[in-house]
């Protein structure tokens, strides 16, 4: 596996600045954890981070939530749960039972306590652990990033901004 660099990290995020200190451990551990250990894996996977966490300036989603509210589809069944489940880590996990199953494999009680997501450990953890679950180191190797995007967003917005990342992540990491 290629370990990324700080140094490497802060040209594929430029806008990261002092942040890439903070988050550069736990990303990289994350990343060996979770198997996004090559450069096509690598490229994919820190063009959505940086894209989803505004250059690591966000962990938790900046809408209050309450579009979430009584969301099935997000297991949002109890009165409160979109607020208190909001988009939290570096992909934003979103709903309850997103919450439960990433407790789960992280064995964390996100439930009883969803700010730990905030923190960058769990905001690099939560993230590797989506993207692998949800088969996109597959996806990366085969280089669609196009489905990726999708996969993780629901649709494709912010598409350019991450493009522009992967691009630059891919010259960075050859």
């Amino acid at each position: 596996m290629h370990v990324i660099t700080p140094e490497e990290l802060a040209k594929i995020i430029p806008n990261a600045s002092n942040r890439v200190e903070l988050f550069w451990q736990p990303l990289t551990a994350a990343m060996d954890e979770f198997e996004i250990d090559n450069p096509a894996r690598q490229a994919a996977f820190l063009a959505q981070v940086a894209h989803e966490s505004g250059g690591f300036r966000y962990v938790r989603e900046l809408a209050s939530g309450a579009a979430y509210e009584g969301r099935a589809d997000l297991g949002n069944t109890e009165s409160g749960d979109g607020v208190r489940y909001r988009g939290r880590g570096l992909i934003q996990i979103t709903g309850r039972a997103n919450y439960r199953d990433c407790s789960a494999a992280l064995g964390v009680d996100f439930i009883a306590s969803p700010e730990l997501l905030e923190s960058p450990e769990m905001a690099c953890r939560s993230a590797a652990w989506f993207w692998k679950t949800h088969g996109l180191n597959e996806l990366a190797d085969k280089g669609d990033f196009k489905l990726i995007t999708k996969r993780i967003n629901g649709g494709y917005n912010g598409y350019q901004d991450r493009l522009a990342y992967y691009e630059r992540a891919q010259r960075v990491l050859g």
